[in-house]
């Protein structure tokens, strides 16, 4: 059973920066691409970003592309998400992803992932 839990989540200032972070078990972790997606209120969730097994490939939504970096860490299992100069549009219910039989690249166009977190709140105060 694969579980993910987010955390680092919370209240901060627009231009702040912020790391949220994900644990992931029950799967072969250091084999997975992992991702980043994220829902604000009345919008549809939305692709974030994602990052392939060894981390050598990384790829981002053009909202966040050059202010969020996505890193792992597979000797710990863990999967976060740095984000600087934050703007008040990021703020959103952020979720980790992963799906076994998917590569990294495909994350941001994938219908469906099979495996989720239960989110972590970022809100960015103006």
């Amino acid at each position: 059973q694969v579980q993910l839990g987010e955390s680092g989540g919370g209240l901060v200032q627009a231009g702040d920066s912020l790391r949220v972070s994900c644990a992931c078990s029950g799967h072969t972790f250091s084999n997975s691409a992992m991702g980043w997606f994220r829902q604000a209120p009345g919008k549809e969730r939305e692709f974030v970003a994602a990052i392939n097994w060894n981390g050598s490939r990384t790829y981002y939504a053009d909202s966040v592309k050059g202010r969020f970096t996505i890193s792992r860490d597979n000797a710990k299992n863990m999967v976060y998400l740095q984000m600087d100069s934050l703007k008040p549009e990021d703020t959103a219910v952020y979720y980790c992803a992963t799906d076994l039989h998917l590569q990294a690249y495909d994350f941001a166009s994938a219908p469906r992932l099979d495996y989720w977190g239960q989110g972590t709140q970022v809100t960015v105060s103006s």
